[in-house]
Parts: C-alpha cells; structure tokens; sequence
C-alpha cells in the first residue's frame, strides 16, 4: 500500500469516529454550559500531529534521458502547537486565528528504470504557521457539534537553507515561506470546564517551493529530476478552549 493510499485510509478512519461519536450524541444528556460561544471571543491552546508530503511532479524530460524517477514513498509524523484565537460575530460562524509550530520532515525516495538506483533525500521543516480560518458550525447535539474549517495558513520554514551542508547529504533546497489553502472538518465537544475540538485538516501548498536553479554541485540529479513539488500537509489536532 503506498502512501497515497494510506492517507486516505486514516482519513476513513478518523471521519468513522466522528460518525461514531456523532451517533451517540443523538442520545440525550444533560447539556454541559457553554460560555465560551455566548462570548464575542475567546482563547485555548492546540496540540495536534501531523504528516508532511510532497506533491512530486516529475521533469518528464529529464527522465526520458536519465531514467530517474523522484515519489514520496514514506510519510513520519510530526507535531504541531498553535494558540486558538476565536472571535464570534454570529451563531453559526467563527473566524480563528491559530499562530503557532509546527515541526516535521519528509523522505523523498528517487528510482532508476535502468540502474539498480535506490536513493533517499530526507529535507526537515520547522514551520512558523499564521492560520487565519473560517469555521462554520452544526447545530449542537447534546454535548457534540460537528463543524467544517477552511481558509489560508501563511508559513515560514526556519529548517530552510541558504546552501547545501556535504556532511548531512541533503541536495536539496526549498523556499522558506509558503502559502497554504486548509479545509478540513471537526467536533466540538462540550465538557463540564472547557471544550475540547478533535479536528482533521488537509493543507496544500500554493507555490513550487523547490529551488531549482541552483543544484548541488556533483548532484545534479536530484534537483534535475523534479519539475514542480508542492508541500501537502495532513494535521490532526486537539483544541482545548
């Protein structure tokens, strides 16, 4: 099973869950207070994990000469942790501000069809994040009310390099800032002191981050073989509010 799949199982997962957990909100409870919606704003704290990918495309022409392939072929997990800033300007609507880190890495694996080639590029990131998302609520069943989120996360990555360093064999570069559009969908769970929301967010990035005009001197190759990568990263996180 490849990563492209794999990601798509957890995914199924994890909405079976919120299905789950929204079925047995159906029964009823007592209803736990909610003061933090009935205010114009209010604030918490996120710990989330998540998995840096790569949207990978290939230089076809380069690959019609050398034969080199470059995919993702393992996904590491990582962690995220922001501050929630939500403001509430009307019953169903949310706009939240989340800055916070987020830290992570990526292993690109490139293939030969000709050679017996089976190389790996391991690029680190430690991301400065600035979300500003739009969250749109259900109607609350008892102690649970499913929500979707979507907008735009600004990002800096402080793990980004200037040169290359022959000592970690790492040849390749990305731009350090990045814009990403964010969707996703969550639950609020309202508990006697706070509420805690279990969220999943999908996050891809705008702009080809690859720096390509610049190859490591006397390894080309792996610069060479990528015509476009785009960063694609899948959070899961625990908002405490």
């Amino acid at each position: 099973m490849n990563h492209f799949h794999r990601k798509y199982c957890i995914l199924i997962v994890i909405l079976l869950v919120f299905a789950a957990a929204g079925a047995n909100a159906q029964k009823k409870k007592p209803l736990n207070r909610s003061w933090y919606d009935e205010k114009p704003f209010h604030f918490g704290f996120s710990i989330g994990f998540n998995t840096m990918d790569f949207r990978v495309v290939p230089d076809q022409e380069y690959y019609t000469v050398d034969s080199l392939y470059p995919e993702v072929a393992q996904l590491s997990p990582g962690i995220n942790i922001q501050i929630v800033m939500d403001y509430h300007p009307a019953e169903y609507w949310d706009l939240r501000f989340l800055p916070g880190v987020s830290f992570g890495q990526r292993r690109l694996n490139y293939y030969s069809s000709t050679e017996v080639y089976d190389d790996q590029q391991v690029v680190e990131s430690s991301f400065l994040e600035f979300p500003l998302l739009l969250k749109y609520k259900g109607m609350r069943l008892n102690n649970v009310r499913p929500y979707l989120i979507g907008g735009l996360n600004l990002r800096h990555d402080l793990a980004g390099r200037k040169g290359y360093d022959d000592d970690k064999e790492v040849y390749l570069r990305l731009r350090r800032s990045d814009l990403y559009y964010e969707f996703g969908a969550g639950l609020d769970f309202y508990l006697p002191y706070f509420k805690l929301a279990v969220e999943i967010k999908m996050s891809n990035g705008l702009r080809n981050v690859l720096v390509g005009d610049d190859p490591a001197p006397g390894y080309p190759q792996y610069v060479n073989a990528i015509y476009k990568l785009r960063s694609q990263i899948w959070v899961l996180a625990f908002h405490f509010e």
